[in-house]
């Protein structure tokens, strides 16, 4: 079936929806804003398994919502999604001179991938951002947002020049940490905690490793180890509680070693 045709085809049950349902026809923008949420990490969930079924269904959830706000905002005589279309088509030619080069001016080369995101920021510096992280939501998760900072901050040349630069930045850090600790200052903990935190974010940038996904990734391998230890607590009558540390760490070992994991 044609995308046109398609995409036509959901607007068209939007609105339908919107007349005739009456769980449809009762949600604002701000009722639908958690449900965006968990529909996004439902996508990141997908991706993360690389489950490309789950992703096709997640995006199209996604569309849908899309869809959902625009036909709101179309009853608030506010935009329709005709403009939401028209202003990230237009964004994405403004802000690729590279590819779109404007009337009676020359294609700019950019030569990387940085190269593109350098100017990508000076161009939105250019459309009135006061500050290249004033962009970022304030509700972004604290990994992600740490990694968005440091790409921000990289695109006006506030970067390391390598990473063993940065690892060295992560053990000074660690040490700043051990000092707080040594003086039992809840504050101070904290506030050096954050610092490794950060530290070992960037540091996981210079690797070319997502650090949310790498975080995820081994909260998922947490979760099946512990599972599978409670397991065989249940298989061989007993209990977790029942258990010492060294016990547990012994099952836990051989589940990773059987498991590979």
């Amino acid at each position: 079936m044609d995308t046109n045709l398609n995409f036509k085809h959901l607007i068209e049950i939007m609105s339908e929806l919107r007349e005739k349902c009456p769980w449809d026809r009762k949600q604002t923008i701000g009722s639908l804003r958690q449900m965006t949420l968990e529909e996004t990490y439902e996508l990141t969930d997908a991706i993360t398994a690389e489950d490309w079924q789950g992703i096709k269904e997640e995006l199209g959830d996604l569309l849908l919502h899309i869809a959902f706000y625009s036909k709101i905002a179309e009853e608030q005589a506010q935009f329709t999604i005709n403009d939401v279309i028209t202003a990230i088509t237009e964004k994405l030619i403004r802000r690729h001179p590279h590819i779109y080069p404007p009337e009676n001016g020359e294609t700019l080369v950019l030569e990387d991938s940085d190269a593109v995101k350098k100017n990508w920021e000076k161009i939105k510096k250019s459309e009135g951002k006061k500050s290249v992280l004033s962009v970022l939501p304030a509700s972004l998760p604290a990994v992600i947002k740490a990694m968005r900072l440091q790409e921000k901050a990289k695109q006006v040349g506030f970067e390391w020049e390598n990473k063993e630069q940065v690892w060295l930045k992560v053990e000074e850090e660690m040490n700043e940490l051990q000092d707080a600790v040594n003086t039992a200052n809840t504050n101070e903990m904290e506030a050096e905690l954050g610092d490794v935190l950060f530290s070992l974010i960037n540091y996981a940038r210079f690797l070319n490793v997502d650090a949310e996904n790498a975080l995820e990734l081994t909260n998922k391998k947490f979760i099946y180890r512990f599972q599978e230890m409670e397991k065989w607590a249940v298989a061989n009558n007993t209990d977790l509680n029942d258990m010492t540390l060294e016990e547990m760490d012994a099952i836990w070992n051989n589940i990773k070693k059987s498991h590979n994991s």
